[in-house]
């Protein structure tokens, strides 16, 4: 974590979000949209890398992390959105790249496209912008039922760390720490996870929205990736005006966490050519 770093409390649109903040203030923002299953934990290393060249912003999502748990039956999406920006606003962010892995990549579409001129660029790191198949939808209900009713244990446990991480990763004996510290935090999540679970397999889809954002894009794709496979990151490179595809071997659904060492200097020379160029 970076020394300069503050955690707190804020109450944005009715709920409490926990953020953590370099505040850097007269650095460029990267503002980083953690997935589903991790927290803006996941953004550590990076927040160590990027120290003394960004101001690294990581709020835990509503009903995710260390923010208030939500009292629903699903958190939508169009919600988490309307969170950030007004997060944004809040702090007094006017401009900022978005970090964004899986399910922070469905806000930063969403996002980009309802506050364009906030946004500089995005790092899209294994998501997508279609919304689930039809013939997935019952099997992951069941698991988000599941999940609702027992929390993360046994089987349960498992799938989602098959789901996060790549079976290279998860069998790597040089990355058993990194799997093992994941997976006890992900054992510790509570049931009421369940309505942002929710949230994210009923999302619907972003993929009408991506010729509109006109921010360059880098999409980290990793060939293991199961949630959002690869022709889904294809198809989001298809879409989007000024993308960049960088596919890495080996790796799963998680590359930032998974190939930290290949990803985090890729990522930070992406964000440096973007303010080099304007």
């Amino acid at each position: 974590m970076s020394t300069t770093e503050i955690e707190r409390d804020l109450r944005i649109n009715g709920t409490v979000l926990h953020v953590r903040d370099t505040g850097e203030d007269a650095l460029p923002v990267v503002l980083a949209l953690h997935s589903l299953f991790l927290d803006g934990r996941a953004f550590e290393r990076f927040a160590e890398a990027a120290a003394g060249r960004y101001r690294v912003v990581r709020p835990d999502f509503r009903g995710q992390g260390r923010s208030a748990p939500v009292d629903s039956d699903v958190i939508h999406l169009d919600t988490v959105t309307a969170d950030v920006i007004a997060l944004a606003e809040s702090l007094g962010l006017t401009r900022a790249h978005l970090l964004a892995q899986s399910m922070g990549g469905d806000v930063a579409f969403r996002l980009a496209t309802a506050r364009p001129g906030l946004v500089k660029s995005i790092v899209a790191l294994g998501t997508s912008a279609r919304a689930e198949p039809a013939e997935r939808l019952a099997g992951l209900r069941e698991w988000v039922d599941s999940v609702g009713r027992h929390g993360f244990t046994g089987d349960l446990l498992e799938r989602t760390m098959e789901i996060m991480f790549g079976e290279r990763t998860r069998t790597d004996p040089a990355k058993r720490e990194l799997v093992e510290l994941w997976r006890s935090r992900i054992s510790e999540l509570p049931r009421t996870l369940r309505p942002a679970m929710a949230g994210v397999i009923e999302r619907g889809t972003a993929v009408h929205l991506l010729p509109q954002i006109n921010a360059p894009v880098l999409v980290v794709s990793g060939d293991e990736d199961r949630p959002r496979p690869v022709d889904w990151q294809d198809e989001m490179v298809e879409h989007l005006p000024h993308a960049t595809l960088w596919r890495l071997e080996g790796v799963g659904h998680s590359p930032l966490l998974e190939a930290a060492d290949k990803v985090l200097p890729r990522v930070l020379a992406f964000l440096d050519q973007v303010e080099e160029t304007g």
